[in-house]
């Protein structure tokens, strides 16, 4: 095969392999509110709980032993 062509096919390969990579969203964490107080019955008040108040990503309801609680998620 030519040099040219080898070179070309090498380049498209690692055109293709960096796209591949770049496709992971970020990791979250979550962790129990650390404003909301009682038991969670609104995943939407939860939700702008955790954004407005502890700068998260998103927040939402989760059993918790016999109840539920607000967790918020984080950016890792």
């Amino acid at each position: 095969m030519n040099n040219k062509v080898i070179l070309a096919f090498l380049v498209c390969f690692l055109l293709i392999a960096s796209n591949e990579m770049q496709g992971g969203e970020a990791r979250v964490c979550g962790r129990r509110s650390s404003t909301w107080s009682g038991p969670c019955l609104d995943t939407g008040n939860c939700n702008r709980q955790c954004i407005n108040w502890e700068d998260a990503r998103s927040g939402a309801c989760h059993r918790e032993g016999i109840g539920s609680a607000c967790f918020c998620y984080f950016n890792c």
